[in-house]
């Protein structure tokens, strides 16, 4: 047994204070339960063995990435525990706590300078092509999180963990769209279940690009890449919700005073969307969300700092 093994098997709860009357009820896998309180943990143990497997990673590579900062941070975990160097790119726009905590676990950090401390179409493209730059290198693995359909793989065992725990009784699952391989590896095996299962994706308001609208700044951290993202999969996807920063924050912050659920800005959205699909689908209803990751990745941010 190694530190990758106490990876996945997170809790499952159900919201109780913050639901409104005759909705559905509304349950949360605790993802911040991973070890480094995050979801990304599932996917980066996931794809960077499927890299070792195919031969695209080998002894002595160094891994590269872009990252908001828990897809670092998970991959910072995988590579320490399995002996790789790894660089990545991020950016001020993501909160300290997230850019510490990689640093901490042995990652090499390159920081992009953001607009304002907001995530933007172009700060992504700009740490996408910094992480192209250093994958260049001789004897590199570039990961690239948003082309990687490995990714998907990596979250089927959190489809069948929200299946097992609900006892199949799951009629939407709500989450937010970063890369798109999350929602798809849920979704896959959701729906292979039940096909009746609603996929409900979110998006940041100020970048609504699913339904049409022009990218924008946001501070959804980790979401919201102003452009479809390459691994998205429309079949799958039975409603897009929009939902604003400020929405998204206050829901984190409720969550935290009135559940004791303390969780990312993400999160909020994530909850903010799933009782929309609730007060939709009425009582006797299951919706499932995620809460994404630890609120302690955000203490320095406007949605914990004390004022």
């Amino acid at each position: 047994m190694d530190i990758l093994n106490a990876i996945g098997n997170t809790s499952i709860v159900r919201l109780r204070k913050v639901v409104p009357p005759d909705c559905a009820d509304i349950f949360v896998k605790l993802e911040w339960e991973n070890p480094t309180g995050s979801m990304k943990d599932r996917m980066a143990r996931v794809a960077i063995s499927r890299a070792e497997e195919e031969g695209r990673l080998k002894p002595g590579y160094t891994v590269v990435e872009y990252t908001g900062g828990s897809t670092g941070t998970s991959l910072a975990l995988v590579c320490a525990a399995k002996g790789y160097r790894l660089k990545l790119v991020s950016s001020d726009a993501f909160s300290q706590e997230k850019r510490d905590h990689m640093v901490a676990l042995g990652a090499e950090l390159t920081l992009v300078p953001s607009e304002g401390g907001r995530a933007t179409k172009k700060l992504f493209l700009d740490m996408i092509e910094a992480a192209r730059e250093l994958s260049r290198e001789p004897d590199t693995y570039w990961f690239n999180q948003l082309e990687n359909p490995d990714i998907i793989e990596g979250y089927y065992s959190l489809g069948e963990e929200i299946w097992n725990q609900t006892e199949g009784r799951v009629d939407a699952f709500v989450h937010c769209v970063g890369s798109m391989g999350s929602t798809r590896g849920v979704a896959t095996v959701l729906k292979r279940y039940n096909p009746n299962v609603k996929i409900v994706v979110v998006e940041p308001a100020e970048s609504s690009v699913l339904l049409g609208g022009p990218p924008g700044a946001h501070r959804i951290e980790g979401i919201g890449i102003g452009r479809t993202p390459p691994l998205w999969e429309p079949a799958i996807v039975d409603d897009i919700l929009a939902v604003s920063t400020g929405e998204a924050e206050d829901m984190a912050r409720r969550i935290a005073r009135e559940e004791g659920v303390f969780a990312g800005t993400s999160s909020g959205a994530n909850v903010v969307a799933a009782i929309q699909v609730a007060e939709r689908l009425g009582p006797e209803s299951r919706v499932v969300t995620l809460m994404v990751d630890s609120g302690l990745k955000y203490l320095s941010t406007d949605v914990y700092r004390s004022k």
